[in-house]
């Protein structure tokens, strides 16, 4: 089946550079300080790759963070319990931004 989605383009990522190198070094410089250890640990940061990567569905970041969560050692348990934890925050500022709603509902009604 052809979708839109195609698991070699992520090999493909630094190619992105090609027609901006400056401004490619500059993200791939930020990108590095990010996920390097700090306050967070590597582990820790690729399990929040990983948990954003699902809630803005990036298949390539869940593909790749998939990948670097396994390989420092989280199981699909850890995986599965932070990817409910993206959901749960996303579903819930979709609710609480029902209070906008409610708010101009009000507003109109007077």
């Amino acid at each position: 089946m052809n979708t839109y989605y195609n698991p070699e383009d992520l090999a493909k990522f630094g190619t992105m550079g090609e027609e901006a190198p400056k401004l490619w070094e500059s993200f791939m410089q930020y990108y590095g300080g990010v996920f390097a250890e700090g306050a967070l640990t590597a582990r820790e940061k690729s399990l929040i790759a990983l948990a954003v990567a699902t809630a803005v569905q990036c298949p390539y970041c869940i593909d790749s963070y998939t990948q670097d969560c396994l390989t420092k050692g989280i199981d699909e348990e850890q995986m599965t319990e932070a990817i409910h934890v993206a959901a749960a925050i996303r579903g819930g500022a979709t609710l609480v931004h029902g209070v906008q709603m409610k708010n101009i509902v009000k507003k109109l009604e007077l």
